[in-house]
């Protein structure tokens, strides 16, 4: 079967259903209900792929309201598909409608186009290709679609206390060629004493630690002349946007730097972190405190260095850190919320017993263990050798400190949908999918579904 040639002749219904899915601003939102436990735009992406999944025939299944899935085939063991249709927010600084699915260029723009509505609508092409060809499923197969990834996995950690673990699986939704090994997460968060009230009334900046902030906010009560051209001046030094306007209070600051994925800090430009250096100096008291050890410990320091947190292995390289959500309020609140990616050899639990800060709470509010599938597993092969049949080029193991659904699998992998070279605008402004790729993932998922399932 010439899966090239199939996937080639899906491209306007590939994109067409894309188009419809990246419509749904599937973000997670506060107006939760029990049907629409993660907000009624999520569970409108997941009730829109389980009427597709009917409509062609699948076993569609909706899993608590908060997953679903969409079987075929017969048979004891399991495949599972692992995709997700909830989006970060869209940020600032678009040229396209984050939620249009623009085509230009030979690209197809829209939050979730990249992660993880296209590679999702990839395997789920493919699975349909794999089907209508006629061949006989000797394992089923299910693509289960969650809607909670982006915000902490908590849609099938569910989904599993009620439906079985897939014998094998592989998520759509990292880097080809194969992800065998994901780094650990962790997020940490420091608390300082109670906000007492000085010059810094406010400080905001970030909504989720998968994310490199591209915004901060600060309210201070100073007169604006104070700090207005020190700002300017700040701000076109850094090369960053930012505004500084009068407040009922005294000024408020606005700075803008550049989103990026958590598991790679150093590809964005941290907006709350720029801030926190303006303000050094510049406020006293807690506040003072607060963005002095920001600053400190986080300014060009992205590896924990400072921290006494470094730590690198040959198996995923370095651990990385986050400074993600920021929150200072007078009388309120100062907390400073880190992303850790470590790496899959870390000595986690003994790193952080001993990781103190004086006159600083520290508290682990989650950890999700490392991952990793040896690279001689007969699963593992398969996936390389079908990578290697439509590409042409070798298929070598990687290690990243993303997070994908696959390190809930007992045996899983990330497959893709990213290709070597290409450019990681997950979580960024114009996030797009490149056209050509996408139909080329298809057929690599359609030989991937063909060869752990039908032969």
């Amino acid at each position: 079967m010439d899966w090239q040639q199939q996937a080639q002749q899906r491209k306007l219904e590939l994109l067409s259903e894309l188009q419809e899915l990246i419509a749904i601003p599937s973000v997670l939102s506060e107006d939760s209900r029990p049907d629409a436990p993660y907000g009624t735009e999520v569970k409108r992406a997941l009730d829109w792929f389980l009427e597709k999944g009917k409509q062609a025939g699948f076993e569609a299944k909706n899993v608590a309201n908060v997953a679903g899935h969409l079987e075929i085939g017969e048979g004891q063991e399991l495949l599972g598909i692992l995709g997700h249709v909830d989006v970060v927010p869209a940020g600032d600084g678009w040229t396209k409608d984050p939620f249009g699915g623009e085509i230009a260029d030979g690209k197809l723009y829209g939050r979730g186009a990249i992660d993880d509505k296209g590679p999702t609508i990839a395997a789920w092409m493919a699975l349909k290709m794999v089907k209508d060809a006629g061949f006989d499923f000797k394992r089923r197969v299910r693509l289960i679609i969650g809607t909670d990834e982006e915000s902490g996995f908590r849609c099938v950690e569910r989904y599993f206390q009620m439906e079985e673990m897939p014998d094998i699986g592989f998520a759509p939704d990292a880097d080809f060629p194969i992800i065998n090994a994901e780094k650990g997460i962790a997020d940490i968060q420091y608390t300082f004493d109670s906000a007492q009230h000085a010059e810094l009334l406010e400080f905001t900046s970030g909504e989720r630690t998968n994310m490199v902030p591209d915004r901060a906010v600060a309210r201070l009560a100073v007169d604006p002349k104070q700090l207005e051209a020190q700002f300017v001046e700040f701000c076109r030094t850094e090369g960053v946007p930012g505004e500084c306007q009068p407040d009922k209070d005294g000024v408020l600051l606005i700075l803008s730097g550049k989103s990026a994925h958590a598991m790679e800090p150093d590809a964005g430009v941290n907006a709350g972190i720029l801030l926190a250096k303006f303000l050094k100096g510049r406020v006293t008291g807690v506040g003072g405190r607060f963005v002095e050890f920001i600053v400190h410990y986080f300014d060009g320091d992205s590896r924990g260095n400072k921290l006494g947190l470094h730590y690198s292995d040959r198996a995923s390289g370095d651990t990385t850190f986050n400074a993600a959500i920021m929150r200072y309020k007078t009388g309120e609140r100062a907390t400073l919320r880190v992303s850790m990616r470590y790496s899959v050899s870390c000595p986690f639990d003994d790193m952080m017993e001993g990781h103190q800060i004086d006159g600083v709470k520290v508290d682990i509010l989650s950890n999700s263990k490392p991952h990793h599938v040896d690279a001689d597993d007969p699963f593992i092969k398969t996936l390389q050798q079908v990578y290697e049949n439509q590409t042409g080029n070798t298929a070598e193991l990687l290690a990243i400190g993303g997070g994908t659904y696959a390190r809930v699998l007992d045996k899983g992998v990330a497959f893709g949908m990213l290709f070597p070279g290409e450019p990681d605008i997950a979580h960024q402004a114009d996030e797009f999918v490149d056209i050509d790729n996408l139909i080329k993932a298809t057929a690599i998922y359609a030989e991937a579904i063909y060869q752990l399932a039908c032969k």
